[in-house]
């Protein structure tokens, strides 16, 4: 049974952080408008804003689709004025390529683990000031995840959260019981021409046909390449559509069957029960994504305090919840309702995810791998 007195001072606690709001703080403890007497009169119950400097009336985030709770962004403007403007992008080359060509404009943006090291080899990004991010205690977090948020012995990235790239099957149009990569590229090619989804990736769509042939998800390999191409190339004529976005294409019944994240198969499951989620039994991907500030940032204040905003536990498990992703973070993990820490698609089984592989720098920058991409989508 929860202690009242530990309970109301970890509400206390997370008010005085910024991280509720004054009317959550009322409600939740029970104290209304006394509480709100004594607010008046005691310094020490006044809520601070997520970042105590001057951050304006607008921090710009650059992410992946489905990735916020939107209430969250309310939360955050209430606490400090500014609003959240968001950008969605559907690729690490997209990220790269607009800070490469400048005037992005971001204040934050959030990249996959093997791009943070090419971010920080050409200057893109700043090593991250984490005194102005305190709700990133690298103690909580899982090591194991993290790693490439440090380059050179430099944190360049805090740990957003963690997930796995397999495919979505709509199972009340698709009969069969695919469980490998080598059936989903079948079944693409037959059954279900013109009802299924890639990426708009070099990453995950060439190292997914990879695994068709048995290959590395991170090949390089030239004949591999090669065999990979070949293969999209005969997919094409087949597929509903090329695209990051893909949700909205699954919930019209559009596409019945494609590649797909975690937090994506979550929502989708969640919704619409008869999609599931499956990681091909020949290996994948697995990442982690994180927090990243340009250096072109025109607001970096803004966005260090939107930053430690979402990575408080207590917001950082409302995120949770909406996206779907899992969390690097042990002590957002506490927070969290047992079936959503025991669910399949968040925490595969050991089996499913021993054979996943992270995304390499070298892979996410070989050019050959573009070039593929690039005649794929133009085939």
């Amino acid at each position: 049974m929860t202690d009242p007195r530990k309970e109301f001072m970890a509400q206390l606690r997370r008010y005085q952080m910024g991280s509720i709001s004054r009317r959550h703080f009322l409600g939740v403890t029970g104290l209304g408008t006394a509480m709100a007497v004594m607010a008046s009169a005691v310094p020490g119950l006044r809520p601070r804003p997520a970042y105590a400097g001057n951050i304006g009336d607008k921090v710009s985030l650059a992410t992946w689709p489905n990735y916020h709770d939107p209430k969250d962004f309310e939360k955050f403007k209430e606490l400090t004025g500014a609003d959240v403007e968001v950008s969605v992008f559907g690729s690490n080359e997209e990220f790269l390529a607009k800070l490469q060509a400048g005037g992005t404009g971001w204040d934050v943006f959030v990249p996959t683990n093997y791009t943070v090291s090419t971010h920080a080899d050409l200057g893109l990004i700043e090593p991250l000031d984490l005194a102005k991010i305190p709700n990133y205690d690298i103690a909580a977090q899982d090591a194991r995840l993290i790693g490439e948020g440090t380059v050179k012995g430099t944190v360049y990235g805090a740990a957003k959260d963690w997930g796995t790239t397999g495919f979505a099957v709509n199972t009340a149009k698709v009969k069969e019981n695919p469980t490998t990569w080598k059936e989903f590229w079948d079944l693409t090619r037959s059954t279900y021409s013109g009802r299924v989804t890639v990426h708009d990736y070099q990453l995950t769509t060439i190292g997914n046909a990879l695994k068709y042939f048995g290959y590395s998800f991170n090949s390089n390999d030239e004949k591999e390449l090669a065999d990979a191409e070949k293969l999209l190339l005969d997919s094409k004529p087949h597929l509903f559509a090329i695209t990051s976005d893909y949700q909205p294409a699954f919930r019209n019944g559009d596409a019945w069957l494609g590649i797909c994240w975690t937090g994506d198969g979550k929502q989708l499951h969640r919704d619409l029960p008869e999609i599931i989620y499956v990681l091909g039994k020949e290996g994948g991907e697995i990442w982690t994504d994180f927090y990243a500030v340009p250096k072109s940032a025109p607001n970096r204040e803004g966005g260090y305090a939107l930053i430690n905003f979402l990575l408080d536990p207590a917001v950082n498990a409302t995120e949770v919840q909406f996206h779907g992703q899992p969390s690097t973070d042990s002590r957002t993990n506490k927070l969290l309702p047992p079936e959503l820490l025991n669910d399949p698609i968040m925490y595969p089984a050991a089996d499913l995810l021993s054979p996943l592989e992270f995304g390499s720098a070298a892979t996410f920058t070989n050019p050959a791998r573009a070039e593929i991409l690039a005649r794929f989508k133009a085939a």
